[in-house]
């Protein structure tokens, strides 16, 4: 009987091939695509709960634009923390109502049975194997039948259209929302590798600090946030925005007006510890990997990567060329659907999850 079913799978049926969807469980952002299809959901990675009820009501976007505003019995939640899940139950809910909403619209055309679903998806490179099973856990909750999970500075560097097989090594730093991951990939792995948590998360953090002490105001998230993304450059542009915050002094509505150069100065410190560890990971790798790096340069991706000058910014402080990826924010996804074309890479370089 065995025999009989693994000979009917060599058939490719449409009950029996896999319905691969990709999934990039981000700490701010989820991305999900459909080979072939493209990227069809791309939403914050944020819920609302009810918390006397317990029952989860604001999802993505929905659930961002509320955070502050809402009554004490709704708490806002992001289960993703520095790229791995914090809050179990949250994820499932928030996964299983993306996957409704994106994916379950193109199972309509298998109108007499379902294909199996199979999902793809990435971790970072440090994440412990109780991390990588709890993502696991989380897809097959949703409802895939199987799960293939990747380390993200692979996938990422997929994405950017590099042959991660060829023993020609390239230095990839990943910007996102809650890590930033500084990779030397060469012949199918990661050589050296070293992360950081002071991305665009604790940037909005350290912006918040900034306004609070020099100015007595308190900012909500989405104000930092705003503020990082119209002011912040390198391109020598002085930009000047008018934002309105909480008073200290009497806890009235204050507004006061910022300029690029104060949002530079609140995050500098950052980023020269960015560049600081570009350098550490430099200096302890092989004395042959590093002239190839210095040839080539450095490879940068993720959501800061649209800070106007970031690039030259690093290329500055490091004496390297630096090169931003082509539509840099989307690199991790489309290294899934690469891989999800793929079926031998895929097994070569999916991590068990058993």
């Amino acid at each position: 009987m065995v025999n009989v079913i693994e000979n009917l799978k060599k058939i490719h049926l449409p009950f029996f091939t896999p319905f691969f969807v990709c999934l990039d469980i981000g700490t701010t952002i989820t991305r999900i695509a459909i080979p072939n299809k493209g990227i069809i959901l791309s939403e914050p990675t944020c819920i609302g709960q009810n918390t006397k009820t317990h029952e989860y009501i604001f999802f993505g976007g929905e659930a961002q634009s509320i955070i502050g505003k809402t009554p004490n019995f709704v708490s806002i939640v992001h289960p993703v923390v520095n790229g791995v899940i914090s809050d179990f139950d949250a994820q499932v809910a928030l996964t299983r109502k993306f996957v409704e909403q994106a994916v379950y619209p193109y199972l309509k055309s298998f109108s007499f049975l379902r294909p199996p679903l199979a999902a793809i998806s990435a971790v970072p490179h440090r994440a412990t194997e109780i991390e990588q099973k709890a993502l696991a856990e989380v897809l097959s909750k949703v409802g895939f039948s199987s799960t293939y999970i990747i380390e993200r500075p692979i996938v990422t560097a997929i994405g950017g259209g590099i042959n991660i097989f060829t023993h020609r090594p390239h230095l990839i730093i990943d910007m996102g929302g809650g890590l930033i991951e500084l990779t030397i990939i060469s012949g199918g792995g990661i050589v050296v590798e070293k992360t950081l948590k002071n991305a665009g998360l604790a940037m909005n953090h350290l912006i918040s600090n900034y306004i609070y002490l020099k100015y007595g105001l308190i900012l909500g998230e989405a104000t930092c946030e705003e503020l990082k993304t119209s002011l912040l450059n390198f391109n020598d542009d002085a930009k000047t925005i008018m934002i309105r915050g909480k008073s200290l002094e009497n806890g009235l509505p204050k507004s006061i007006r910022i300029k690029s150069a104060e949002i530079k100065e609140a995050v500098l410190s950052s980023l020269i510890q960015i560049a600081d560890v570009i350098k550490e990971v430099i200096e302890i790798a092989p004395p042959e990997i590093v002239d190839e790096i210095y040839d080539k340069g450095i490879l940068f991706a993720g959501q800061m990567t649209q800070i106007p000058g970031i690039d030259r910014y690093f290329s500055q402080e490091l004496k390297i060329n630096c090169v931003i990826l082509d539509d840099p924010g989307n690199a991790t996804i489309r290294g899934l659907m690469r891989l999800a074309k793929n079926p031998a890479d895929l097994d070569r370089l999916s991590n068990p999850t058993i």
